[in-house]
């Protein structure tokens, strides 16, 4: 080999040695969607990272997470959703979302899905079997017609005289809005209930829903388990008090903020769940090969302020099987 050409082919390699040494892997991204709003989710987004720090992932060092609130607009997700698609990220977790998870699975059927929803994912598409979900897809299942067959009798438990009952539904979440009709009003039969189904799909419609009772107040109030409404906690917990209307929700942490009553999934639970399952997908394994995981850790809790507020003295049996109770 002549000098010059040694030369030259030395200082090429030193050349791109600077740009082996910078160079390194990608870090993969997560797509987290949730109809939630990002300053309600506080405990259930870190419980979802303690999750994928379980699986061997922390945000920021070797993973990316997206957060995407929808605060209720779902119109936005197959925009959302496109744009998800066309960057290829690593996974998709829609947990508790229900709307979410069916546009996610509408959307690819490559890019893995982790979601938590509370119909049966096998009857929603979003999985073949539980055991083998056979797909792009797999999560939590948290059994909301069960459970809020369980709420109304709760709340009938709690307000033994009360017969005119308002169920406050988010029409744009379909399936689920279905799925709690149907439930409570078969529920309500039973129990000598007599159940008005009112629709909200906005802040300004939650109001207005409110609004409407000053012509005749119901008895007590059922919110449907939404992701936006759970999000408006506060502006529940303003309005009830206001109204002096007792209500029951389908999360804890709205009768933490001044609900009167609340029985449901373990939210953050549930969340972290998705977030283990995610952090393993990324480690390597396969959706169709995780079974979708149920669950098993349901709350009722009671806020006693608020019951004294409202005059309500709480069944002693009502107390006794409360997981907690809020002074």
């Amino acid at each position: 080999m002549r000098r010059r050409e040694f030369i030259a082919l030395v200082g090429g390699v030193a050349a791109a040695w600077p740009l082996a040494a910078h160079a390194q892997p990608s870090i993969p991204v997560i797509a987290f969607v949730s109809g939630r709003s990002a300053d309600a989710s506080v405990s259930v987004a870190a419980a979802f990272r303690k999750g994928l720090n379980e699986a061997g992932h922390v945000e920021g060092q070797n993973v990316t997470v997206e957060y995407h609130w929808l605060e209720g607009q779902y119109d936005r997700l197959p925009v959302v959703f496109a744009d998800l698609v066309h960057r290829q990220v690593a996974v998709i977790a829609v947990p508790g979302s229900t709307p979410a998870a069916l546009a996610a699975k509408a959307a690819t059927t490559t890019i893995p899905i982790v979601f938590g929803v509370g119909e049966d994912p096998v009857r929603l598409g979003l999985v073949a079997n539980l055991a083998r979900p056979g797909g792009n897809a797999t999560g939590v299942n948290f059994f909301v017609g069960k459970v809020e067959a369980k709420r109304l009798r709760l709340l009938h438990d709690m307000l033994p005289k009360a017969v005119r009952v308002v169920v406050l539904v988010n029409p744009v979440n379909v399936s689920n809005t279905e799925t709690t009709v149907h439930v409570v009003q078969e529920a309500a039969h039973s129990l000598g209930l007599q159940i008005e189904i009112v629709n909200a799909t906005t802040i300004s419609e939650i109001d207005g829903a409110f609004a409407s009772f000053a012509c005749e107040r119901p008895d007590a109030l059922f919110v449907h388990p939404d992701a936006f409404f759970v999000s408006r906690a506060v502006q529940f917990a303003t309005l009830v008090a206001h109204d002096k209307i007792p209500a029951a929700y389908p999360e804890r942490n709205m009768a933490a903020v001044g609900g009167l009553m609340s029985y449901g999934t373990d939210a953050p639970e549930m969340f972290h769940q998705v977030g283990v399952y995610t952090g393993s997908i990324l480690k390597g394994a396969k959706p169709a090969d995780l079974p979708v995981l149920q669950s098993t850790k349901f709350v009722l809790a009671i806020n006693l302020q608020t019951a004294r507020a409202l005059g309500i003295e709480v069944p002693r049996d009502l107390l006794s099987i409360a997981d907690e109770v809020i002074e």
